[in-house]
């Protein structure tokens, strides 16, 4: 039994202290690796720093410090660690896979000094239950429920305290950690997306504008009754406390357990949802995190949670995923290869034959989607898609700059497909996609 998961482990706040204890993590891992590297050269072998990365020993360190800290230390190393097409070595994701659990909880007194401060003196008198252990805790926040006097069930998210504050300082911190580990492909510029989770993370860190978006989409999916978006109470809502409906509900990799036709029905709903929200709401929930998603096993309707890595979508990139579907869809290889350029995606200095690999690979998925059924479990097929990909950057193909909305896109849609194969589904997904190809 681990006591810090009874007990909470308190969030260091200050940015001094957040500072030193990323200063001290970098430092030990590089201390781990040089040693490492001066036993091989002792024994007259070069160092394989990869592998002095990857030792257990590090990778323990650096997954349970960040968990430690949370923030935006834990939640770029999620970010890292999701496995939907990165632009990150697998060696990289692979330390930061850990991270995916449930973080570390404050400590009742820490969470009583958070509450005190965002809420008015004497607030516990206007709740009947205050569960003090939370029923979720992440990289931003833990939830907890409560029920009022007036009889309204809440699930209350509590920001950690100092999290706000320390995002740029974290952020360049674990850049650093990126960059000792040598693992970069060469020429690859790490700044652009630095910066961007910088943006994303401070704007995850305003309760008040995920509550604007909880909002939204709860007006947006009114009609719709296959999906729960719980109901904002704004009179106990902050920029860092979001109080809204509590609903009874399961973690969605539970619904594995059910039927074959009631898997096939989640996926589609989610699927469905991710095209209406880039072709018609143009309002991305960017974050697949699978903890974001739960469902009720009695109705099959989806309850969707966390709104703050909402991103508003571009006419211009809808249409360009519209325009990339129909090309690819009808084997246009020329014309898919003009909006790849336009994007950003290929430029005048990608090499013919790294080029070439990148049709290839964009047309083995249209193959895929063509067929009257897609297979989300076949790993055969993802695994093939993967090898190409990690060959090409060993090949020495960079990544080049794109619109930052074009990869959040690619990372829901990424998390929507690795959640169809959890949930090891079948469907008709171009006979889905034929309702947004007619003009």
């Amino acid at each position: 039994m681990n006591p810090r998961r009874d007990k909470g482990l308190a969030v260091p706040a200050t940015r001094l202290g957040r500072l030193s204890r990323l200063g001290a993590l970098t430092a030990g891992v590089a201390g781990n690796m040089a040693m490492g590297g001066m036993a091989q050269l002792g024994r007259g072998e070069r160092p394989d720093w990869r592998g002095l990365l990857m030792t257990p020993m590090n990778v323990t360190r650096i997954a349970d410090e960040l968990s430690k800290m949370r923030g935006a230390a834990m939640k770029i190393g999620q970010l890292v660690s999701m496995d939907t097409g990165d632009v990150l070595p697998p060696e990289l994701s692979q330390i930061m896979a850990r991270l995916r659990d449930n973080a570390d909880f404050m400590p009742p007194a820490q969470l009583k000094k958070v509450l005190a401060a965002q809420w008015p003196d004497g607030w516990l008198k206007d709740f009947s239950r205050f569960d003090v252990r939370p029923i979720a805790a992440a990289s931003i926040g833990q939830v907890h429920r409560a029920t009022l006097r007036d009889g309204r069930e809440l699930a209350i998210k509590v920001q950690y305290p100092g999290v706000a504050r320390s995002i740029d300082s974290d952020v360049a911190n674990v850049g650093a950690l990126i960059r000792m580990s040598g693992m970069l492909p060469k020429g690859f510029e790490l700044e652009p997306y630095l910066a961007e989770a910088a943006r994303q993370l401070h704007e995850e860190t305003d309760y008040v504008r995920e509550a604007h978006y909880l909002t939204a989409f709860e007006e947006l999916l009114a009609g719709e009754q296959e999906f729960i978006v719980p109901k904002v109470h704004a009179d106990w809502s902050t920029h860092s406390i979001l109080a809204m409906d509590f609903v009874i509900s399961k973690p969605i990799e539970e619904a594995l357990s059910e039927n074959k036709e009631q898997r096939n029905s989640i996926t589609q709903k989610f699927i469905r949802l991710f095209l209406s929200e880039l072709f018609n709401f143009r309002m991305l929930q960017s974050d697949p995190n699978f903890a974001n998603y739960r469902y009720v096993p009695s109705t099959g309707d989806i309850v969707l949670l966390d709104f703050g890595a909402t991103r508003e979508i571009s006419e211009d990139i809808s249409r360009f995923y519209l325009n990339v579907l129909k090309a690819g869809l009808s084997g246009e290889r020329d014309k898919l290869e003009d909006l790849f350029v336009s994007i950003g995606i290929l430029n005048e200095n990608t090499d013919f034959k790294h080029r070439g690999v990148v049709l290839d690979l964009a047309q083995m998925v249209f193959d895929r989607l063509r067929a009257p059924e897609f297979d989300f479990a076949d790993t055969a097929f993802v695994q093939s898609i993967q090898s190409a990909g990690e060959a090409l950057v060993r090949d020495g193909f960079v990544p080049t700059a794109v619109p930052m909305e074009l990869l959040y896109v690619q990372r829901k849609l990424g998390g929507m497909f690795l959640l169809g194969a959890k949930l090891k589904a079948r469907l008709p997904l171009s006979e889905m996609l034929a309702d947004y190809l007619v003009d």
